[in-house]
């Protein structure tokens, strides 16, 4: 029995695939997976651009408000939770669509887990302590001499990340972008997920759109979002939760350490930034099906993609 086929709806911020899979829900009995770091978290709603409670009635969405911004989650939680719920949802007879941008999950997902080492909370205490004393953009200078294959991947200001290749050589003595060519361990029998990738033929449209949804969400109450959770005393700027995109920018703001339109234009340049380093993984998936996200009729040429790796 061949094992069955699962379209994955993957794009950058602003792409259009939220609006996509809601489509396809009126089509066919779909439950969507999100593909998303950033919607696993409760109580960020507004700067993730969570779909909204009556988005969400007209399909079941899986991993979305599945934890505390206190907590973490990783790429091999997420490949773990999206097989079962997969393997769930078609045992229903129902059609499974993964839907997102957070392209390190779907990497995990199709080509299975590296032996990357866990955590260690004194390293990353250590690194935390360099970057309060010389900033990031030092820290990813440092990244740049021990291993330059991910530090150019990554942006001077990304500390989640250039922490944890940081930590991973330090843990290894290996870099992190040798172990990512490392054979992975995938299981015999898994879904053949099949990438369908919303990309702009102009990047300029996706840009404007970016501004605008900032600025949506800014209006929407992003600031009072940020405001409640600093509320709560339990965050801290440095956690995965907070180092979200227009959440970093606006806890800045809030700790007065930047005026408003500083903040909304920094928020605007993290958010087309995030789109570029999303952009970059997609185009090293050769496999994948491209929609052009910026072109007329795009949503429609998103469905036909999808129907034809479900079929009829």
């Amino acid at each position: 029995m061949s094992a069955p086929r699962i379209a994955c709806l993957l794009g950058p911020t602003a792409s259009g695939k939220t609006a996509a899979a809601l489509a396809f829900a009126q089509r066919r009995p779909v439950e969507i997976i999100s593909v998303d770091s950033a919607l696993v978290y409760r109580a960020m709603d507004i700067g993730t651009a969570k779909p909204t409670q009556e988005e969400r009635a007209l399909a079941p969405h899986h991993l979305i408000d599945i934890i505390d911004p206190t907590e973490s989650y990783s790429a091999a939680q997420f490949r773990s939770d999206a097989l079962r719920l997969a393997a769930e949802i078609g045992g229903r007879g129902r059609v499974p669509l993964l839907v997102g941008g957070t392209m390190l999950y779907y990497m995990a997902l199709t080509r299975g887990l590296n032996d990357l080492p866990e955590a260690n909370p004194a390293i990353r205490a250590e690194l935390d302590a360099l970057a309060a004393q010389d900033g990031w953009p030092a820290m990813h200078a440092r990244l740049m001499v021990v291993d330059p294959e991910t530090a150019l991947r990554l942006a001077p200001h990304d500390s989640q990340r250039i922490q944890r290749a940081l930590e991973v050589q330090m843990l290894t003595g290996r870099t992190l972008s040798a172990i990512l060519k490392d054979p992975k361990k995938t299981q015999e029998g898994e879904p053949e997920f099949v990438p369908i990738a919303l990309e702009p033929s102009d990047r300029s449209v996706l840009h404007a759109r970016i501004e605008k949804r900032f600025d949506a969400m800014l209006k929407a109450g992003l600031i009072e979002e940020v405001e409640a959770l600093r509320a709560r005393g339990d965050l801290t700027p440095t956690m995965p939760s907070m180092r979200c995109v227009g959440y970093r920018q606006v806890w800045e703001y809030l700790e007065r350490k930047i005026d408003y339109p500083t903040m909304r234009d920094k928020g605007v340049f993290a958010t087309r930034q995030l789109c570029k380093r999303q952009l970059t993984w997609l185009r090293s998936i050769e496999d994948r099906k491209i929609v052009d996200c910026t072109a007329e009729g795009a949503t429609e040429a998103a469905l036909e993609q999808i129907q034809k790796v479900i079929g009829r």
